[in-house]
């Protein structure tokens, strides 16, 4: 039989599955791509920014991380210094990968999990614009803004009274990075350009090289002057009196999302395309690719809006690093910078999720060849909480990369979990003995390979969070996307469920065989609350998608059956808490960092304090949500705000919000002077993970308002901090609506329900409640709303 080697699987298997899949998948690779349309017109100028951050100093080489400020036009991304005297870019893509496969198990059935074999996500290039004469100790008045409206990095200073300015930003449209130096007052520029690969590769205009994985690779930097010299010298470019400077940066890989090609595309020369795009873009004016740039990026970022309030002179008048400082010191609200700080999630989702790879633990933006954890896709909460933000606040499109990799994975997970699940060394194996479907590890790499351990549940919180796109956009081409992964992953539990009697009763109900409730507590206990609320939600999503295709009746009937006997978790009756394991003991960590067990109250609807739950249910995971502690890691304490604001307690929610807002100092949790959060892995060293990024603007929506197809929910959980008066504009909902919504005083004003899709829904504050009914494209506005 002709198999593939790289899976295992029967090739015309593989290319079966492939071509299911593929011909569903719009996951782009770096390619060659048609010239973009020009604006006519300035599409935002600068300086009517309503969303600018703004610091007082560069970022230390040494400290990019926590003070570099990034950019990225969705697959090409970096961290830049804004140093005047020398401009460093970090520059990353998203498919800058080591590794391969890694489709074999090591001795205890579980996967290989390092740089080589699983792989990881790694630094493109860097690129160093080095201006002498401009040292930071010879300049004043310096100042750095990140313009969240427009999606430009700009620096500006004085230099023997000229005032010296340059902007950097990542287009989409021409698929370059920019950076365009300015003055007035009739200064100069002189200096070098110098561009060099982080494995190993000299500096050079262009590079190009390959990993052991096969994977190629290349980048190339160009530049243009006004009223002086640029020229290339040796591997460097030289600039000598330049009244104006753009210089213009590409690069790529030949990834492929394609598993029957193996995830390359061979006839893809990086290095030679990196060269042709930034020999494309030199043709234009720098102004030309701004506004170019500025239109492709508003027309995300302008869909959505929101107020929390006004904060004082005092507050405005403060850097942004400063101000997060004060906030912490004095414990005064500052509703400007937390919305802002939500903002800031936009522009990084804006920036780091569009033509290329989902995000994963770092996104696009590292300092170095060895983050942590590889800088991977983390399926036990990472990838889905990266993606809880983006419908939420108007970026639907941006969800698209995660879509585009589960497809486009979904043959060589397939291939995995049918030739090694049952493997008898893995202890998660199916005691049934049955196998179908497919399933993940708890680490993916772009390459179809596992990492770490085996994660059953996984499968099925992917497509929980696939499905919920489907709620939101109800888009049935997505849905006819998704399907084949809602199938696969209802194949899977059908194999894996096992029967059991319910001790001292004659009810048989069905449950998960052995596994681990992320991340703590026994390796093998059945029947654990996460896989059971997981697994119930999508059945149900599975049942609801195949009667909306019309499609495998009697399969969905089947399935609809096995959900009706899962076995659905209890509270203990000595701790009063929701049991995470099919016991009444706390077999783990009280205050763990993980919230497995609440799945089903969030992301999940199972679990709400709306009189539809048992009332000991609710009481039960308030219990164990309130056990778990007010104090954790960034992403952790993101997850406990939007459990919080599920159950109405918008002080709890808030107070969750302000802790992530808390400065890092020396490592520890909090966020760093560029607004990304810091995760201190252990006493006094902490890295970037950028979760909470996504997780807490997230928080931060579903405490204005809470939705669920048919079911809108005004103000939920809005603290005093915000209820003086506020707004937001151009919010999601499931359902198919968007809700403009203003209050006063911490109640309603005004909420218009605008239909994209949706016909009917109820409209809740309070008590209260109206239906509202109208086709798709009305929109209906509420005023007088009485608790």
């Amino acid at each position: 039989m002709d198999t593939d080697p790289s899976t295992g699987l029967p090739r015309r298997s593989l290319l079966a599955l492939s071509a299911a899949t593929g011909a569903l998948t719009t996951l782009p690779a770096f390619t060659a791509s048609a010239a973009p349309q020009r604006p006519a017109n300035p599409p935002k100028l600068p300086g009517s920014s309503a969303h600018e951050l703004w610091w007082q100093a560069p970022a230390d080489e040494h400290s990019m991380i926590e003070q570099g400020l990034p950019v990225g036009n969705g697959r090409l991304g970096a961290l830049a210094s804004n140093d005047p005297g020398r401009e460093l870019l970090l520059i990353t893509d998203a498919t800058m990968w080591t590794g391969g496969p890694n489709d074999t198990l090591d001795h205890d059935g579980q996967f290989p999990y390092g740089r080589d074999d699983f792989g990881s996500l790694t630094l493109l290039a860097r690129l160093a614009v080095d201006i002498p004469d401009h040292d930071l100790s010879a300049v004043s008045g310096y100042r750095r803004t990140l313009d969240l409206d427009r999606g430009v990095v700009t620096t500006s200073y004085l230099r023997s009274a000229v005032t010296y300015r340059r902007q950097i930003f990542a287009s989409r449209p021409d698929d370059v990075i920019v950076l365009h130096f300015t003055q007035s007052g009739g200064g100069r520029y002189t200096g070098t350009v110098t561009l060099e690969g982080t494995h190993g590769e000299d500096a050079a205009v262009s590079f190009g090289a390959a990993f052991p994985g096969g994977l190629r690779y290349g980048a190339a930097v160009t530049a243009h002057g006004t009223g002086g010299r640029v020229t290339v010298s040796g591997s460097r470019i030289s600039f000598s009196g330049c009244r104006e400077l753009t210089v213009l940066v590409s690069g790529g890989t030949n990834y492929a999302p394609d598993a029957a090609k193996g995830y390359r595309d061979p006839s893809l020369d990086p290095r030679k395309l990196a060269r042709t795009k930034v020999r494309d873009a030199a043709a234009h004016s720098a102004d030309a690719l701004l506004h170019t740039h500025v239109a492709d990026y508003d027309a995300l970022f302008g869909r959505m809006d929101l107020s929390l309030g006004t904060s004082s002179p005092e507050q405005r008048s403060l850097d942004t690093w400063e101000r997060i400082r004060v906030r912490a010191r004095d414990g005064a609200p500052d509703p400007e910078l937390e919305a802002a700080y939500l903002h800031f999630g936009r522009y990084l989702m804006i920036s780091g999720s569009r033509g290329s790879l989902p995000m994963g633990l770092q996104a696009l933006w590292l300092d170095g060849n060895d983050p942590d954890w590889m800088g991977d896709y983390h399926t036990d909460i990472n990838i889905q909480m990266n993606y809880w933000m983006a419908d939420r606040t108007g970026l639907s499109p941006c969800f698209d990369a995660l879509t585009d990799y589960c497809l486009a994975q979904l043959p060589s997970w397939t291939a995995l979990t049918r030739r090694l699940f049952n493997d008898p060394r893995n202890r998660y194996r199916n005691s049934t003995g049955k196998n179908a479907g497919w399933t993940v590890a708890i680490s993916t790499n772009p390459h179809g390979g596992g990492g770490w351990w085996w994660h059953p549940a996984g499968n099925a919180w992917l497509c929980t969070t696939l499905w919920e796109h489907y709620e939101y956009t109800g888009s049935r081409e997505h849905l006819k996307k998704i399907y084949p992964l809602l199938k696969g992953a209802c194949e899977f539990w059908a194999a894996r469920l096992l029967t059991t009697t319910l001790p001292g009763t004659k009810q048989e109900v069905l449950i998960a065989d052995s596994d681990w409730s992320p991340e703590h507590g026994p390796l093998d206990a059945k029947g654990i609350t996460y896989a059971q609320e997981l697994v119930w939600a999508l059945f149900g999503n599975y049942c609801t998608a195949a009667a909306e295709l019309r499609e495998d009746v009697d399969h969905a009937d089947t399935i609809a059956a096995l959900r009706r006997r899962l076995y659905l978790p209890q509270v203990s009756p000595s701790t009063g808490r929701l049991e995470e394991w099919m016991s009444p003991d706390n077999l783990g960590e009280t205050t763990h960092r993980h919230l497995s067990p609440l799945v089903g109250l969030f992301p999940g609807d199972r679990i709400r304090p709306d009189g539809s739950t048992p009332a000991e249910i609710v009481a039960g995971a308030t219990a164990l949500l309130t056990a778990r502690g007010m104090e954790s890691f960034g992403w952790a304490n993101a997850w406990r705000s939007l459990c919080w604001a599920r159950l109405k307690d918008a002080e709890k929610a808030y107070q969750l919000v302000v802790n992530n807002l808390r400065p890092s100092t020396g490592g520890s949790n909090g966020t760093a002077p560029n607004l990304f959060d810091i995760y201190e892995v252990e006493r006094g060293r902490g890295i970037f993970q950028i979760d909470a990024n996504f997780g807490t603007p997230a928080a931060m929506v579903e405490m204005l308002l809470y939705s669920r197809p048919g079911h809108i929910e005004l103000l939920p959980a809005l603290p005093d901090a915000w209820a003086g008066s506020g707004f937001i504009r151009g919010v999601t909902t499931r359902g198919g609506f968007e809700v403009d919504l203003r209050w006063r005083d911490g109640k309603p004003t005004e909420a218009r329900i605008h239909s994209v899709g949706g016909r009917t829904t109820t409209v809740a504050y309070g008590e209260g409640a109206r239906t509202v009914t109208m086709k798709p494209g009305a929109s209906v506005t509420l005023k007088d709303f009485a608790r």
